[in-house]
C-alpha cells in the first residue's frame, strides 16, 4: 500500500471513528430527554412516526443498533422489521431498554475502530427530532449529526431538473448539467427533516422557492411525504 492510501485509509477509519462518537452523543441527549421522565412521556405519540410512541423510537433505535451490529440490518428496513423492533422489547423496564442500547452503543464504538463499521447516525438524527417534537422540547438543531446527515442526503437528491439547494453553509447543485435552474433556500436541520418524510407536500410546496418546484417535489423525499404536516 502506498503512503498515499495509507493516508487516505487512515482518514477513512477516522471518519468512521467520528461518527461512532456522534452517534454516542446523539443517545446522550435522547437519553437526558427521557431520563426520569414519568410513564405519560413514554408513552406519548410521535407525530412524525404514525402509530409510534415514544417508546417504540427509543425500541427501534436499540434494535437497529443491535441488528447492525449482527449483520442482520435491511437498508432500509421493511415495515415487517421495523413492527418486530418494537415488539422485541415488550416486557422491558425503561432502564433495562437503555442499558440494552448503552451497550449496542459501546459495541458500534469499538466496531468503528476495530472493522470500520459506520453506525446508523442518520436513523438516530432524525429519530432525535421525531422524540424532541412529541415532548415538545425542540434543541439540537445545529448539531453535527443533523448536518452530516442533511449532507448525505443532499447528495443523494436526483431530481429530473436542476436543482440548488442553498443553506447556512453553502450551495448544493445536483440534477442535470443543463437547464434552468430550480432553486431553494432552506436550513441544514429542515433539509433533513424533509428528505426523510417530517413535511407534507404541503408544507414542502411551501418553502422558499425560487419558482413554482412541481418539476421536483416529488423527487424530494427519501422517504414520505407525511400525510399531515408536521409541526416542530
Amino acid at each position: 500500500m502506498t503512503t498515499r492510501e495509507t493516508g487516505a485509509a487512515t482518514q477513512a477509519q477516522d471518519d468512521v471513528c467520528r461518527l461512532a462518537d456522534l452517534y454516542c452523543e446523539t443517545k446522550d441527549r435522547i437519553v437526558d430527554l427521557l431520563d426520569d421522565s414519568d410513564a405519560a412521556q413514554w408513552n406519548r405519540p410521535v407525530p412524525a412516526c404514525p402509530g409510534w410512541s415514544v417508546r417504540d423510537v427509543v425500541a427501534h433505535l436499540t434494535a437497529v443498533a443491535l441488528d447492525l451490529l449482527d449483520g442482520r440490518l435491511t437498508i432500509p428496513p421493511s415495515d415487517a422489521e421495523t413492527a418486530e423492533h418494537v415488539c422485541r422489547f415488550d416486557g422491558c423496564g425503561e432502564d433495562e431498554l437503555f442499558s440494552i442500547w448503552a451497550g449496542a452503543a459501546d459495541r458500534l464504538v469499538q466496531s468503528a475502530a476495530t472493522a470500520g463499521l459506520e453506525p446508523p447516525l442518520g436513523d438516530i438524527a432524525c429519530h432525535e427530532h421525531d422524540i424532541r417534537a412529541a415532548l415538545g422540547r425542540p434543541g439540537a438543531r445545529d448539531a453535527e449529526s443533523v448536518h452530516w446527515t442533511a449532507r448525505e442526503l443532499l447528495a443523494m437528491l436526483q431530481p429530473p431538473v436542476p436543482l440548488r439547494v442553498i443553506t447556512e453553509d453553502g450551495q448544493y447543485r445536483t440534477g442535470p448539467c443543463s437547464g434552468p435552474e430550480i432553486l431553494l433556500r432552506t436550513t441544514l436541520f429542515d433539509t433533513m427533516r424533509w428528505r426523510l418524510g417530517r413535511r407534507s407536500r404541503l408544507q414542502m410546496a411551501a418553502m422558499d422557492w425560487s419558482e413554482d418546484p412541481a418539476p421536483v417535489l416529488d423527487h424530494l423525499y427519501l422517504f414520505g411525504p407525511a400525510r399531515t404536516d408536521i409541526i416542530e
